[in-house]
């Protein structure tokens, strides 16, 4: 073929998807590239190490990233071969939209009201079982050792692996083959349980390395949860630089860049050393496969049913947005009264009366996670496999880098474009950090798509278009809602670049839940945080609506 002709085919065909590539990845790349100019001032990195409280922020981050990420993946795991085992996968998927729903702000100020001194917890066993007619000096949250804010990560980063599993279980063709496996394990001595770690795990822990990458990257660097359950001094490191980043002095400002690339350093440390632990143990020394022990073979006839851990997490959910509902609508509440004395709406009359902010936060989330949903949409359908598989790490960049380091380069870029303080810097920011999560969702059920249904549709003489508006994309409906809610409900829960790019000038549900948990107006936090989570859910039950299966009605003459 002529050269000039085969370049011609080659940019009708790989044109779009070139295209496409460069609208997310040129501002993707020139964000890592402002906000690693900002970590070359060695005088900040001096400062960082000079500062008293860096050690122990330091050690603070490591515990509970570190902490939090271990007991999410092992806790996630074991509730994955329970249910498989149990065949009850398909009931606990049922919750996990509430659960994705929930916003890790709105979670952490839930905890709060139920684990603090005055919370609910302590009062319903006061003064009957412990005594106490005051609420004790008890560190239950911002505890010096980080111990809520590990828990409060591991209830939110739970649902999250699940929910990712789910979606590769839930792939007709891996569905099947991984059954039959497991079955045939089964005819050779093994106990479901045991089958399910020798055969299906192995198979199933390396497709959630960059689910487990981003909730490895969030532990070590979170800010909103962290300032809400999280120690207070010192704070982790990420609270700290955070502090420093809105500093008026430029120097303390870019020591707070400095810290940020630590953090950016210790989630690639983490990384790194996550794999070379998984990749050693996937042959143990008595011969299993899988990066967890293997248990007990289980009985040949499970009863269905879900384990009793997935029902004590869905009822901590439930109590935890149940204080967050009295919360949001209690008077006088003396210490030790169980209810409140008094029942007001006040909260709920300012929310109403800035209702700019909530209007805000659906314009942005629903923008948002629209457009994500449309490049992913294209980028899926158009870019060649080598393509895609090579270029996730970049297009997962915002997943795996610090938050506080990655505001820093998206304040460069709308600073460049002149966009500091308006809708369209702020729209930049969010849809940057929402596509990496509707890609990661949507990925599975769109790479899983059988081709063979294109092959039927054009042996009946339809186009591609035909194809994809008629076959495809409606039986793929449920997971491009699905998708679409999870953009959503991550636009709803940022809070650093809505703060930082926004430049003051931008409210949302969740920069109000966040600022008010820090002062003394129960009822107002609660109210935020009960919103946080309310908008979410209305975009979950769209999304479960629009993916409702069809039903067909026959007419009989």
């Amino acid at each position: 073929m002529d050269p000039a002709l085969r370049s011609v085919t080659l940019l009708r065909s790989q044109g779009p998807a070139m295209a496409l590539l460069a609208v997310v990845l040129a501002p993707l790349l020139a964000v890592a590239v402002l906000a690693g100019q900002s970590l070359g001032d060695p005088a900040a990195w001096a400062a960082l190490w000079r500062a008293p409280q860096t050690p122990s922020a330091l050690a603070l981050t490591l515990w509970t990233g570190l902490a939090s990420t271990a007991l999410a993946w092992w806790i996630s795991a074991w509730l994955l071969a329970q249910a498989f085992v149990r065949q009850g996968l398909l009931h606990m998927t049922r919750a996990l939209p509430a659960m994705l729903a929930t916003p890790h702000a709105a979670l952490a100020i839930g905890l709060v009201f139920l684990v603090a001194p005055s919370g609910w917890l302590l009062r319903a066993v006061s003064p009957w079982l412990t005594g106490f007619e005051f609420p004790p000096p008890w560190p239950t949250t911002q505890d010096p050792w980080g111990l809520g804010l590990i828990v409060a990560l591991v209830l939110k980063e739970v649902p999250f692996l699940l929910w990712t599993a789910a979606s590769q279980l839930q792939r007709e063709d891996v569905r099947r083959r991984w059954l039959a496996e497991h079955s045939l394990a089964q005819t050779l001595g093994y106990g479901p349980s045991r089958a399910w770690w020798r055969v299906v795990w192995p198979q199933l822990a390396p497709r959630l390395w960059w689910p487990l990458m981003a909730v490895l990257a969030y532990g070590l660097t979170v800010v909103d949860m962290a300032m809400v359950i999280g120690p207070a001094s010192p704070p982790t490191l990420a609270v700290l630089a955070w502090q420093w980043l809105q500093d008026a002095d430029l120097a303390v400002n870019a020591q707070g860049a400095a810290a940020g690339g630590l953090l950016a350093l210790l989630v690639l440390v983490g990384g790194l050393g996550w794999w070379g632990l998984s990749r050693l143990g996937l042959r143990l020394p008595d011969g299993r496969r899988g990066s967890l022990p293997c248990t007990s073979n289980g009985p040949s006839g499970s009863r269905p049913g879900t384990p009793w851990a997935w029902r004590a997490l869905v009822l901590t959910y439930a109590a935890i947005l149940l204080a967050l509902a009295v919360g949001s609508v209690a008077g006088v509440w003396p210490f030790p009264r169980l209810l409140p004395e008094a029942w007001t709406l006040q909260a709920w009359r300012s929310v109403w009366a800035s209702a700019g902010t909530v209007t805000d936060t659906l314009l942005l989330a629903a923008t948002s996670s629209l457009l994500s949903l449309l490049w992913c949409v294209a980028w899926l359908e158009l870019a060649p496999r080598h393509w895609d598989n090579t270029l996730r790490p970049l297009l997962y960049l915002p997943l795996v880098l610090p938050g506080v380091l990655w505001v820093v380069g998206l304040y460069g870029l709308v600073l460049r474009l002149h966009w500091e303080g308006q809708w369209t810097g702020l729209l930049l920011a969010h849809t940057t950090l929402v596509l990496p999560y509707v890609l990661l969702a949507l990925s599975p059920a769109y790479l899983g798509f059988d081709p063979r249904y294109r092959g039927l549709a054009a042996s009946l003489g339809h186009g591609r278009w035909h194809f994809l508006w008629r076959v495809k994309w409606p039986l793929l409906r449920r997971a491009l809602a699905a998708s679409a809610a999870v953009g959503f409900a991550v636009s709803v829960a940022q809070y650093l670049p809505t703060l930082y790019v926004g430049a003051g000038r931008w409210n949302t549900v969740t920069t109000e839940a966040v600022t008010l948990a820090a002062g003394a107006q129960r009822s107002l936090t609660g109210a935020y945080a009960w919103l946080q989570f309310v908008l979410p859910v209305l975009g979950f039950a769209l999304a479960a609506w629009v993916g409702r299966p069809r039903r067909f009605t026959v007419s009989h003459p």
